[in-house]
């Protein structure tokens, strides 16, 4: 039976426009409308792995992502570096998700296409940065999971060495698939992807699946309405700024900025005695 390895991938807003990102004021989501999106560039170091253990012990590489249509070029990027097929899950009603509503689809998903020995994500996306979601997976899948990978002997996939960072140092395990992990960048550098792939990409399977593709999917975990996590009210802090011309000579000067400081509870007496205000010496 061929080795069935499933990436999952993430498209994020480009982090070079995060500047310009807003949130929804209704439903707290992030507004991607005119927001260039990218790879989540831990992802492919995630596909990295994926393609190194397809070469060495055959198989096939899926990539499976849960995002809008509209990021399909992100997903294509995975296909170029050398992934097999796609799977977009998405629709309107998948939307607004949290971790869990996320891991959810993308578990029924993996099911879906006739389940995985192997499965990979990043540590964390780039835009939320949670690293729930690996782990999250695992346990939807009821398969062992690693979260941090950043070594792995994959010689034998019945006797898999791996690393994981963990502060301060790293943890050593043996495991075998199947197996859920998320990958740190540490663990490789992801190969380029040449012009030659980039066309090829395209001619590769690419499936999208929406709400209804699916039987038997469990509403109470899916989108927003699905989704445990809720945000509270968004406050926009008031960054603006009054300046005050200090006019008069140093020692005016000084004693109007010390007024000041006394006036808003900061109390400056003790290091405020003795100080040689010509001098510029204590």
């Amino acid at each position: 039976m061929d080795l069935r390895i499933v990436v999952c991938v993430k498209p994020i807003p480009d982090p070079e426009n995060y500047a310009a990102i807003q949130i929804d004021p209704v439903t707290k989501t992030i507004v991607r409308t005119g927001i260039k999106n990218v790879l989540n560039p831990v992802d492919k170091n995630a596909i990295e792995i994926a393609l190194k253990i397809k070469e060495k012990h055959g198989g096939k590489v899926t990539l499976i992502s849960m995002a809008p249509p509209n990021t399909q070029d992100c997903i294509l990027d995975g296909l170029a570096m050398g992934a097999d097929e796609a799977y977009l899950l998405s629709d309107f009603k998948f939307a607004g998700a949290d971790t869990l509503a996320t891991s959810y689809v993308l578990a029924e998903g993996i099911k879906k296409i006739g389940g995985a020995d192997l499965v990979f994500t990043a540590t964390e996306s780039g835009d939320g940065a949670t690293a729930q979601v690996s782990s999250q997976i695992g346990e939807w899948l009821e398969m062992p999971h690693l979260w941090g990978v950043i070594e792995m002997n994959y010689d034998d996939l019945d006797n898999l060495q791996i690393k994981t960072k963990v502060e301060n140092g790293y943890m050593e395990w043996i495991g075998k698939a199947p197996m859920v992990m998320a990958i740190a960048r540490e663990l490789n550098k992801p190969r380029f992807a040449s012009i030659m792939n980039v066309m090829k990409a395209k001619k590769k399977p690419f499936t999208v699946w929406g709400y209804d593709d699916f039987s038997g999917i469990d509403d109470k975990f899916v989108g927003l309405t699905g989704s445990p996590t809720q945000p509270g009210d968004l406050v926009t802090p008031d960054m603006s700024r009054r300046g005050e011309k200090v006019e008069g000579e140093l020692e005016e000067q000084v004693a109007f900025i010390l007024g000041k400081l006394r006036a808003s509870g900061i109390n400056v007496d003790n290091f405020a005695i003795g100080c040689d205000v010509k001098g510029g010496q204590a």
